[in-house]
């Protein structure tokens, strides 16, 4: 027989839908900090059996999102706001030594890259889509962080990352706030560009600082 030279099928699974649907309900707020999650009406809600839901929850919990409590099943995690504060101090760490790196080691390609991750979510804040927009001001924070060609610095971004996700989304409440923000990426974006990296720390230091100041009053 032949060799067949069909494209492969690409495979996106119930756990990966199910993992994405219930990490937005816990960023929007919609699974609150502190709540317990109750098995039989969030698989009910969502369509689904307990078996694929517990291995959702159990993925979420590696992510930071959730804790598994004996006794009591699943609870979304709550942070503190020492929690917060000491989790963005070791950002603004992480994030300017990438941008150092990047500035120094990114090709031209991948600083478009992350350009066009940028351009794409000024056009979802112009629609003010915010959860989307979100979810791309997050992916430019983990390419610069991967811009920096540091395994291990990019996956402990990422652990710390995931760990803030629902933090990060409501600092943006306030419509000054996700301006002042907006304008902040802006600035990192240009400065990439120019492969400027003391105003790419610059900027990284006072959009996390500013981060802080825009979700302490919420915590």
């Amino acid at each position: 027989m032949d060799q067949l030279t069909v494209a492969p099928v690409a495979r996106h699974t119930l756990h990966e839908d199910l993992v994405g649907r219930i990490r937005d309900l816990i960023i929007e707020g919609q699974l609150a900090p502190g709540t317990r999650i109750h098995e039989g009406q969030l698989g009910e809600a969502l369509g689904v059996s307990r078996t694929p839901l517990r291995e959702a929850l159990k993925f979420l919990a590696s992510e930071g999102l959730i804790d598994l409590v004996p006794g009591r099943g699943g609870v979304v995690r709550q942070l503190s706001a020492q929690d917060v504060r000491n989790m963005l101090d070791v950002l603004v760490a992480l994030e300017c030594l990438a941008g150092r790196l990047a500035c120094r080691t990114a090709t031209d390609e991948q600083i478009k890259h992350v350009r066009s991750l940028h351009d794409r979510m000024m056009k979802l804040y112009a629609s003010r889509n915010r959860l989307e927009y979100y979810k791309l001001n997050q992916a430019i924070h983990s390419a610069i962080a991967t811009l920096s060609g540091n395994d291990f610095l990019a996956s402990t971004h990422e652990a710390i990352q995931s760990r803030l996700k629902r933090i990060r989304f409501i600092g943006n409440d306030e419509p000054d706030n996700w301006g002042e923000a907006v304008g902040e990426h802006v600035e990192m974006i240009e400065a990439l560009e120019r492969r400027d990296e003391e105003a790419l720390t610059e900027i990284l230091t006072r959009h996390l600082q500013e981060t802080w100041k825009r979700v302490r009053p919420i915590i």
